[in-house]
């Protein structure tokens, strides 16, 4: 119930009712109405601009979880980067240069894909944030193409890892008959007492002393690219092919027992010692052929000698004496 205001009138001396008009009304509530509309104001005001809405604050704890995962991310990104780094220097620096290949080119390696069209899709899209999520893609394609570039090398060395087997295998490496007391090296390579003419000349290989009929054996895997029967000069010989430049002559042999085209591995006997053509005993002549250049067998024999043995073996070779054939 409304409160019942009064006035003291002097003239009358007594109390008058307090009488308010409709316009004292209207302008009360009008001034009421407008300072309640400035605070308002002010209250909105003050809100919009120094308080986040409910929304802002949703908007802003996403954003702050999306740049954590994105941090998180490009940890993770860099992480594997540095793994396949460090793949690419154990690559070049041990593996490639084990094998002797060529280093892949750093322009190669680093290349990237594509140019700006390649996210054309992305940018026209008008995603938020579009800067860090086209970044983050454009890392993730340069370590897919590094990667595919790693595993291409991988795929090289595996391939030549697999031909150095065969290339070591192929290379002649032990001595083309028993020998393990060393005592039938009779003749080096190098410049040697002819037998027959008796003067110096050039002895191409080296004079294996040995029994009629002793086994001679293949010094590395290859293919038997000639079989000879003749009464002079090297008389019954074979000729292995090695591949990567390497050929083996056997000499002066009795007989044979591969022929003309046939796969031979290293240690498998082709044939018996003799002393057939240009021969003044029984014995085999030996010969490594690198490159069409006939070169010192004495440096094959690596595979079946001890170093104490090798040393030996090449003091023995060194003697200049008379060669057999």
């Amino acid at each position: 119930m409304a409160r019942i205001k009064y006035y003291y009138d002097t003239d009358s001396c007594k109390y008058e009712r307090i009488k308010i008009s409709t316009l004292d009304v209207i302008l009360n509530f009008m001034g009421f109405f407008f300072v309640a509309m400035l605070l308002a104001v002010g209250i909105v005001y003050i809100t919009s601009n120094y308080f986040p809405s409910y929304n802002e604050v949703q908007l802003e704890k996403e954003n702050e979880e999306f740049e954590l995962y994105y941090k998180i991310l490009n940890k993770e990104l860099q992480l594997v980067n540095n793994m396949l780094t460090n793949l690419q220097q154990r690559d070049e620096n041990v593996y490639r240069t084990i094998f002797e290949a060529e280093p892949v080119p750093l322009s190669i390696r680093k290349a990237g894909i594509g140019g700006s069209n390649r996210y054309k899709d992305l940018l026209e899209k008008g995603i938020e944030r579009e800067d860090l999520i086209v970044n983050t893609f454009k890392k993730i394609d340069n370590l897919k193409k590094q990667m595919y570039i790693q595993t291409k090398s991988y795929d090289e060395i595996l391939e030549l890892a697999q031909d150095k087997a065969k290339m070591f295998a192929s290379i002649p490496a032990i001595q083309p008959i028993a020998n393990k007391k060393l005592k039938r090296l009779a003749s080096g390579y190098g410049m040697r007492i002819h037998p027959i003419y008796k003067v110096r000349k050039m002895h191409t290989g080296i004079d294996f002393s040995a029994p009629r009929g002793t086994a001679i054996y293949a010094t590395g895997d290859g293919k038997v690219r000639l079989i000879k029967q003749s009464y002079r000069g090297y008389g019954k010989q074979i000729e292995i092919d090695h591949g990567y430049g390497y050929i083996t002559k056997y000499a002066h042999l009795r007989s044979f027992t591969v022929k003309p085209g046939q796969i031979v591995k290293r240690g498998e006997v082709i044939g018996y010692v003799g002393s057939t053509g240009t021969s003044v005993a029984p014995h085999l002549h030996y010969e490594v052929i690198h490159k069409r250049k006939k070169v010192n067998p004495v440096h094959y024999f690596f595979n079946d000698l001890t170093p104490e043995e090798y040393e030996e073996i090449l003091k023995l070779a060194s003697i200049e004496n008379q060669s057999l054939s």
